[in-house]
């Protein structure tokens, strides 16, 4: 099992009150299983998140990823967000290279996965290019061989092409779906997009209102491979769609009302 999440719950201090985000979190996450999850805004998905890479502690229960129960930060998994982490001062190759550089890898063997990596999504050629050099889909190609130069077994993916338009979406939602197919990777995958959860997961869970709980967990039995630019047109995509709907309009209508 890569994650196991068991009772877990979060609370913080906002404006002088208690806050509790996450509340009776149970979730198991298979290796190699691709989950997305969805949910009103401030339901917490992004806060489970960050305790699975262990830039927040939950304030009660526990999260264990490949066995180790995380108590800080967790560099086994990998994160990207929808603002990708790429330095404006260094090249492409110099940015997919850094996380090797600072783990200390041999400068022969660091260059040569830099290359592989910037191969793999399409970015061959573009190495001496800075990032503003760069289109938006090209960016997120490049903060993605960076995220998989130091080969972490699990993938964490906080709405990554949520800023980009909706052809560039489906190009990087393939290019992910490749990825995953041939590397094995665990990837759990934050999104707003219920229909980009569908044509990517494996499961997409399904959170309620502030305190954020897990409400439905749905898998997806489409077929794989998915051709993610016509599965949103098969009639088994359209019942999962109105059916996973149905559960979470309400719940936004919820936080629309507060």
């Amino acid at each position: 099992m890569s994650i196991v999440v068991t009772e877990v719950e979060k609370r913080f201090i906002a404006r002088g009150r208690e806050v509790q985000a996450l509340a009776g979190i149970d979730l198991e996450i298979e290796d190699g299983e691709f989950v997305a999850m969805v949910g009103p805004s401030g339901c917490g998905k992004t806060t489970l998140l960050n305790m699975m890479a262990g830039i927040a502690l939950p304030t009660g229960g526990t999260v264990v990823h490949d066995g180790r129960t995380i108590e800080g930060p967790n560099q086994a998994v990998g994160y990207m967000t929808q603002v990708d982490s790429l330095l404006p001062w260094r090249t492409v190759f110099q940015n997919v290279v850094l996380p090797l550089q600072l783990r200390g890898v041999e400068r022969r063997r660091s260059r040569e996965v830099a290359q592989q990596m910037l191969a793999l999504v399409g970015l061959d050629g573009f190495g001496h290019h800075f990032p503003t050099e760069l289109s938006g889909g090209m960016r997120k190609r490049a903060a993605l061989a960076q995220l998989l130069s130091y080969e972490p077994a699990t993938l964490l993916m906080d709405e990554p092409f949520g800023a980009l338009d909706a052809q560039l979406k489906l190009v990087m939602q393939a290019e992910l779906l490749k990825i995953w197919r041939n590397s094995g990777k665990t990837i759990v995958f934050v999104t707003h997009d219920l229909a980009e959860a569908i044509a990517l997961a494996d499961r997409v869970i399904v959170f309620s209102g502030r305190p954020g709980k897990i409400k439905l967990i749905q898998p997806i039995d489409l077929e794989r491979p998915r051709d993610i630019f016509t599965v949103r047109f098969q009639p088994a995509f359209q019942a999962l769609y109105e059916g996973l709907w149905a559960e979470l309009a309400p719940e936004i209508s919820k936080g629309e009302a507060l």
